[in-house]
C-alpha cells in the first residue's frame, strides 16, 4: 500500500496533472498528497483512477502527526497570545 505522494513520486507526476484527470481542484489534490484532508469515496476512485490504480493500492488517510495539525492550528497566534500575557 502507498500513500497518495509516494505515488506522485513514483509517476513523476504534478498535482495539476492528477488534478485534470481526477477533475479535482489542484488544492484539493494536494492537501490530499500531504495528508491534511481525507479525501470522500469518490474522491478516492477519482484519484486511484487518475495514478492507474485501484482504491486499494493506496493509504488515504491523514499522515501528518497530530502535533503538527495543533501548531499549525494555534502555533504562532496561540505563542504570540502567550508571550504577551
Amino acid at each position: 500500500m502507498r500513500t497518495v505522494d509516494q505515488l506522485f513520486d513514483e509517476a513523476g507526476l504534478a498535482i495539476e496533472d492528477i488534478a485534470e484527470r481526477a477533475r479535482l481542484t489542484n488544492e484539493r489534490v494536494e492537501a490530499i498528497a500531504m495528508g491534511r484532508w481525507t479525501p470522500s469515496p469518490q474522491e478516492r476512485q477519482k484519484i486511484a483512477d487518475a495514478f492507474g490504480v485501484t482504491i486499494e493500492e493506496v493509504s488515504w488517510g491523514h499522515t501528518m502527526d497530530p502535533r503538527n495539525v495543533r501548531y499549525r492550528q494555534f502555533g504562532f497566534e496561540h505563542k504570540a497570545r502567550r508571550s504577551a500575557e
